[in-house]
């Protein structure tokens, strides 16, 4: 494929009719209107593009040819298939999302609000008790923490009654003390709890997913994280003594180079049994206290900046640290984890809730007052939720869910798709939940789709954004069929041209054409060897692959000397023997040395790329002929 057909597509594109008045036509191709404004934004963009930019003439007669190529490829329907128009929507909604500035915002409220807890470690005493099965339970559990925090604030111990009384499964070891937590740790509903109590303070009673919960703020402390290396020789579980003392001979070697002044980093890379973080030099990135094992911490916290820690004992080896800097990360190193911790969490239902409220607002979203009591009913008649009911009542119904927009409006039988005709409910008020839960994606899908659509109508830089992405993938495959795979497909063209071009192709040095066989080791080469001698020329590289599958490998190339480092030391006589892994004998299989091609297949790529060449002249013409273009002068003079 050719870069010049890859930057058309993302330099050029075609927006939607403009409907600004005062925009008049600058041009018409195959009996549509180009309007001024389109034309200007890309214009405008492909000089921002451009190494060089090109005069209005030069971006004229290839705006123009660009058009002609959207018009060929919309004659050919390749706009109307089912293949298209999934991957355009995708596009469409994706490209709409940043322009839905309130899922960005609300987000990012999020984002912020985590940053800020994280400069913070709170100190906790926690305790928890079963959230109950039904809501008199809940409401009993409540019950019991509000008795507990009042014995608390009257002075009766915690940690006591908590080993009495909670639930928390970790009481066993921490008595109710959770000690210094941070943000992104802890559910979000917990956190914020955590967060909005004073120091001093015991919260009151709060559910989560868990249960019934209750926090102490003992205190509150400013957050410092490390960011350091390290250099670690593993010793082997249930170590000897002779082993440890092997394994600190080999870390004080080290630490004797680095006081030496070894690269730190490079002895990390060339030394270090931490496979994961070796090849960074030993960065561990920045951590926070309670991430590492305590050993480990006390050295890297206590370190000054830019030190290097003399060798000490884990239980997973001897380690030398590197403290490269203490503090708290910047709010964009942390944003992607924070992001992470946000998209799997209670916020992600929170941004998502959000974004379907602003979509209603926003479409003007109204819901039938009729459509519960009908699914009620309905539900009622048929003794529940079932395929029946389903089937019956749901697909094809008539009747109204809501309305949006201008008067437009969903209706029930747009529920089918999203529900689960297998599922059974015989609960009536469960059901009847369930049914209108469902509304909820199904009034997202829609209103999302039609806000994209207004977006087009109302913000000029979202339509001619997203009309870029629609030229460009008709663009891509009108080409793909016309010019590229078109090539690529006609043998019969590429010989002819091949032929009739062929001094084009010679070579000025020689290359080696052949197949170069790898095996596993000498003892299978060996045994390929012997095979050579008795089988079948004509059927030879099948019979060795049937017969020894992978632990051979063939490949067939046309190479020149410094292209492949085998036909360099097999074939050209040049280098050392190159190393492959797994695969370590290797040899010619077929072929040697010629000094010009001998078939059009040996220059396959090079002919390929010019027979395209004379293809896209070919197709050049054939569509100034089919879609001739109309230019509007007097327009064309106002292009700013």
């Amino acid at each position: 494929m050719k870069a010049k057909f890859l930057i058309s597509s993302l330099l050029l594109g075609t927006a939607i009719l403009a409907i600004a008045k005062g925009d008049p036509v600058l041009m018409t191709i195959n009996g549509k209107d180009i309007k001024l404004s389109e034309f200007e934004y890309l214009y405008h963009k492909n000089n921002q593009q451009q190494v060089e930019s090109e005069t209005l003439e030069q971006y004229v007669d290839r705006f123009v040819l660009y058009k002609q190529k959207v018009a060929d490829a919309e004659a050919a329907g390749i706009d109307t298939t089912d293949t298209f128009r999934r991957e355009f929507e995708g596009y469409q909604n994706d490209l709409a999302a940043p322009y839905m500035t309130e899922d960005t915002t609300y987000k990012w409220h999020f984002v912020e609000e985590a940053y800020e807890r994280s400069k913070k470690e709170i100190n906790i005493n926690h305790f928890m008790l079963p959230l109950g099965t039904t809501p008199e339970a809940k409401q009993a559990s409540i019950a019991l923490m509000d008795s507990i925090r009042t014995c608390i604030l009257n002075g009766e111990n915690w940690a006591e009654l908590a080993d009495r009384f909670s639930s928390d499964p970790s009481k066993s070891r921490n008595h109710g003390d959770y000690g210094y937590i941070s943000a992104c740790s802890f559910p979000y509903d917990f956190e914020s709890e955590v967060y909005n109590t004073p120091v001093g303070q015991i919260s009151k009673p709060f559910a989560t997913q868990f249960g019934i919960h209750m926090v102490r703020v003992n205190d509150i402390r400013p957050r410092s994280d490390v960011h350091a290396k390290h250099i670690l020789k593993l010793f082997p579980q249930n170590a000897t003594e002779e082993q440890k003392a092997a394994c600190k001979a080999k870390i004080d070697s080290i630490y004797n180079l680095l006081k030496a002044g070894a690269d730190f980093e490079e002895m990390a890379i060339a030394e270090s049994d931490d496979k994961a973080n070796a090849p960074r030099g030993g960065d561990l990135g920045w951590f926070r206290r309670g991430r590492m094992v305590p050993e480990f911490e006390n050295v890297s916290f206590s370190l000054p900046d830019g030190t290097i820690s003399e060798p000490f004992a884990t239980q997973y080896g001897y380690h030398i640290v590197k403290k490269v800097a203490h503090g708290l990360p910047s709010l964009s190193e942390m944003r992607p984890t924070i992001e992470n911790v946000i998209s799997r969490d209670e916020r992600a239902r929170l941004i998502h809730e959000n974004r379907l409220n602003d979509l209603k607002n926003k479409c003007g979203f109204s819901l039938n007052p009729n459509f519960e009591p009908y699914v009620m009913s309905a539900l009622t008649a048929n003794g529940g939720y079932d395929s029946t009911f389903v089937v019956d009542k749901i697909k094809g119904a008539a009747v109204p869910m809501f309305t949006y927009g201008d008067k437009r409006t969903a209706l029930l039988s747009e529920l089918f798709a999203y529900l689960n005709p297998k599922a059974k409910i015989a609960d009536v008020s469960k059901a009847k939940d369930y049914v209108m839960a469902m509304m909820n994606p199904v009034a997202e899908k829609i209103l999302g789709d039609y806000n994209a659509r207004q977006l087009v109508e109302t913000n000029p830089e979202y339509r001619n954004l997203l009309n870029e992405y629609r030229d460009g993938m008709l663009l891509f495959e009108i080409s793909n069929r016309r010019v590229w795979k078109a090539a690529s497909k006609d043998t019969v063209g590429l010989e002819q041209y091949f032929a009739a071009n062929r001094a084009k192709y010679n070579w000025d040095e020689p290359h080696f054409k052949g197949i170069i066989l790898s095996a596993k080791n000498d003892s299978v080469l060996n045994l390929v060897k012997a095979d050579i001698m008795t089988l079948d020329p004509a059927t030879l590289t099948d019979a060795l692959h049937n017969k020894y599958t992978n632990d051979i490998r063939m490949e067939r190339m046309v190479v020149k000397k410094g292209e492949n480092p085998y036909a360099d030391y097999l074939a050209f006589h040049e280098g050392e023997k190159p190393e492959r892994k797994g695969y370590d004998a290797f040899m010619i299989l077929e072929g040697g040395l010629i000094n010009q091609p001998e078939e059009m297949s040996d220059v396959r790529g090079a002919v390929t790329s010019d027979y395209q060449d004379v293809l896209e002249e070919r197709w050049k013409e054939e569509l100034q002929a089919k879609y001739p273009a109309k230019i509007n002068k007097k327009v064309l003079k106002q292009v700013k």
